[in-house]
């Protein structure tokens, strides 16, 4: 069973949903398994739990090790991953040196408020770590016919949401393309 490890940080939940369909999509994908887990807020005063309140799992440096693949998740902060997906990813100074991640596939998602939030250059922003330690980047083709289609979100460097202040559901187009997106991942990694 190959593990593909989906780590995201949410603050208004809307990134959590699209966790929740890319998992849905890695599951449909025999031999392949989605493993949840999110970031807790930088100086949260609940860091020192281990899960959330919905009793998902914060991510450890354990949990790289032992993914076959992984896929990330934040809000767009200025056109940038947030805060304390950037500072959990600072924290991979280790796995860098031990090549942990090299070789794994990966791809990223993110979720904005704002229809011009940065999506795309969040997007980027998320994959420039997972370059230094050797992953393989994926995205969405447009050989998925949402992409070309959705008037929202969605971009071939991943899954991205317009959630209008957590206020907007995930459109039909944004749904499919985070489950396609898990699918697209877990079939990448059981070939590798």
């Amino acid at each position: 069973m190959k593990k593909i490890l989906i780590i995201y940080f949410s603050n208004d939940g809307s990134t959590e949903k699209m966790a929740e369909k890319i998992s849905h999509g890695v599951n449909s994908v025999d031999n392949a398994e989605a493993v949840l887990r999110t970031i807790p807020k930088i100086n949260d005063s609940h860091a020192d739990s281990i899960a959330n309140e919905n009793n998902i799992l914060y991510a450890t440096n354990d949990d790289l090790k032992d993914c076959d693949a992984l896929i990330m998740g934040s809000p767009t902060h200025f056109g940038n991953m947030a805060a304390p997906m950037k500072f959990f990813l600072d924290g991979t100074t280790a796995e860098w040196f031990n090549n942990t991640l090299c070789g794994k596939p990966a791809g990223v998602f993110t979720s904005t408020s704002s229809i011009h939030g940065g999506q795309e250059s969040t997007l980027l922003s998320m994959m420039l770590p997972l370059l230094h330690h050797g992953m393989i980047i994926s995205g969405i083709p447009y050989s998925n016919k949402e992409l070309s289609e959705t008037r929202t979100g969605g971009t071939p460097y991943g899954p991205t949401h317009f959630s209008g202040d957590g206020k907007n559901k995930l459109s039909d187009s944004e749904a499919k393309l985070c489950f396609s997106f898990g699918e697209r991942i877990a079939k990448l990694t059981l070939k590798l």
